[in-house]
């Protein structure tokens, strides 16, 4: 089996990549270990930048999302029991971010795959790279009971953090930067309307709380808990009550519907980043290279600009030989990827208490978030890293 571009995962990254190449004529054969139905069923990010939308309308993968997302021009801070609201619009000439889920993105990234007559492989075992640093790596793997091979001259790894992409690469070749944060996030996807009409990025002194949606009659919540915390300890009704107290309070201000659970889970907080994003012929896109916090909700944001990049300097290099632009990827990514893990980590540091935070601490924390609401400057700045820097820029 013989293609120009392997790609191993068929997430927004890796869907993208092989969505940009085909409309310019370039072969490539995507690799995903589960199956179609537990690829669009990933529940994840929700927010898109301003480019990143543009983005995947200018793609045309974006008919659906314009249609049925949600486009919000701003975000709410609750802190001292009081709501105060920073206006995108205002700020950054107009721009805002589109709510809309990870899974709806790949639903409509899949299906113009296919259509188009792509090839996309679910539900593949045993893959391993090879050869990445020669001019014909190459890729094994099992698919409906046979072993393959399929040559490429270039490899997309775009498997996630704990895909087997960066594990290809020797030892020592990556420098690792990693920070671990001390809680997590307990979140549940619920059948009621959201609380606001926009996010609510609540601090409390029990903890950090969340108010996002995916729709406007299904909520995505979240709270602040411990990272060892046990969710069988987590009733409903507990959950609930600590959602009311955090984003609520007893001053009011918004109205938490209850419903049914859909779907919970806990997510551990980290900060992670290999340099470079390049070995070889093989490269590395999206949370196999770099990993946030989801505070400032870049993650699926970052994959796609990684895959975008990569996309550009794929389509040179095989249309006129031009290496410059492949050459320079994992330095063009970089650049974004280290602004989005500073405002990530500010976000984070921000809003959450920590587990040996002082009377101080949260002092200096309500100090901060006053600037941000008081200030028209730090507001711009809050919201410029918000809703992205223009992906032609990355």
């Amino acid at each position: 089996m013989r293609t120009q571009v392997g790609i191993v995962g068929a997430g927004p990254g890796g869907l993208l990549l092989a969505h940009l190449l085909q409309r310019e004529g370039i072969e490539s054969i995507v690799l995903e270990t589960a199956s179609r139905a537990a690829v669009e069923g990933r529940v994840r990010a929700s927010v898109l930048e301003y480019g990143t939308a543009r983005l995947l309308v200018q793609a045309g993968v974006g008919a659906r999302m314009e249609r049925e997302a949600l486009v919000q021009h701003g975000i709410v801070l609750r802190f001292g029991g009081v709501p105060h609201r920073i206006n995108f619009a205002e700020l950054v000439d107009g721009r805002g971010v589109v709510v809309w889920g990870q899974h709806e993105v790949v639903k409509d990234l899949i299906a113009a795959r296919l259509d188009a007559g792509g090839d996309i492989r679910f539900d593949v075992s045993d893959v391993a790279l090879a050869d990445i640093e020669s001019k014909r790596p190459s890729i094994r793997f099992r698919h409906g009971g046979e072993n393959h091979v399929v040559e490429c001259d270039v490899i997309a790894g775009c498997d996630g953090f704990h895909g087997i992409s960066r594990g290809a690469i020797p030892g020592g070749a990556l420098q690792v930067f990693e920070r671990l944060y001390p809680f997590a996030w307990l979140g549940i996807m619920a059948d009621a309307p959201p609380p606001a009409d926009e996010l609510v990025y609540a601090h409390h002194p029990s903890g950090f709380a969340l108010a996002s949606m995916r729709s406007q009659r299904i909520s995505r919540l979240y709270i602040q808990v411990s990272p060892g915390e046990d969710l069988a300890y987590w009733s409903d009704a507990r959950i609930w009550d600590e959602l009311d107290q955090r984003l609520v309070g007893p001053d009011g201000g918004f109205t938490l519907a209850e419903g049914p659970v859909l779907q919970r889970g806990i997510t551990l907080l980290r900060s992670f980043v290999v340099e470079p994003m390049r070995y070889g012929r093989l490269f590395l896109v999206g949370d196999s290279a770099h990993v946030v916090p989801p505070t400032g909700a870049k993650g699926m944001n970052l994959a796609i600009a990684d895959a975008a990049v990569l996309a550009r300097g794929l389509v040179a290099l095989f249309k006129t030989g031009d290496t410059a632009l492949v050459d320079h990827y994992s330095e063009v990514c970089l650049r974004r990827v280290w602004a989005a893990e500073h405002f990530s980590w500010w976000m984070t540091r921000l809003l959450h208490r920590g587990p040996f935070d002082t009377p101080f601490d949260q002092r200096r924390q309500l100090a901060e978030l006053d600037r941000l609401v008081s200030s028209p400057a730090a507001a711009a700045a809050l919201a410029e890293a918000y809703v992205g820097r223009p992906l032609e820029h990355a």
